[in-house]
């Protein structure tokens, strides 16, 4: 199977170069894609066929870029907000207004259930993904999503009331 995506790799490499840059205008971008998609593909246990390869490989980098763009537009959203507040001089309001921030966000926490909280502070915290969580808890996956829908959800009816 290695040898069979190692091909696929060497054969296709500039196509879908040529592919994502066209997507995001970046070479350097594009290149970063197309390799964590191979890497990703080396990686898995998952079987995979030559039928199955070109299919997979074009789903797989059609969802990368879709990542690079969420993250893009999520930090275009708040560059200004960041700049705003991490201006060269740092306020002593805008120290308070973050220990507050912080201090409400920690409240919110508590009125979570246990198993709720966990899992709310594995994936904001520590960046985790749904499936990671699930991993390192030896929980189901569908139990983890669960459990941090409702999080999230309780979390932002609580912050609303300070909004």
């Amino acid at each position: 199977m290695k040898q069979l995506i190692t091909d696929y790799y060497m054969t296709h490499r500039d196509e879908l170069l040529a592919f994502v840059s066209s997507r995001l205008g970046s070479s350097v971008e594009a290149e970063d894609i197309v390799q964590d998609v191979f890497l990703r593909l080396l990686t898995t246990d998952k079987l995979i066929t030559a039928v199955t390869m070109p299919a997979l490989v074009y789903t797989m980098i059609r969802h990368k870029i879709a990542d690079y763009y969420r993250r893009h537009t999520t930090f275009e959203q708040y560059e200004h907000f960041i700049k705003g507040v991490c201006s060269e001089e740092t306020t002593t309001e805008s120290v308070f207004s973050a220990k507050e921030i912080m201090e409400r966000l920690e409240r919110g926490l508590v009125r979570l259930p246990e198993n709720c909280r966990d899992i709310y502070r594995l994936h904001i915290y520590g960046g985790m993904k749904v499936s990671e969580i699930s991993l390192q808890l030896g929980e189901g996956y569908k139990s983890v999503e669960h459990r941090l829908g409702f999080a999230r959800k309780a979390m932002r009816q609580y912050l609303r009331q300070y909004a």
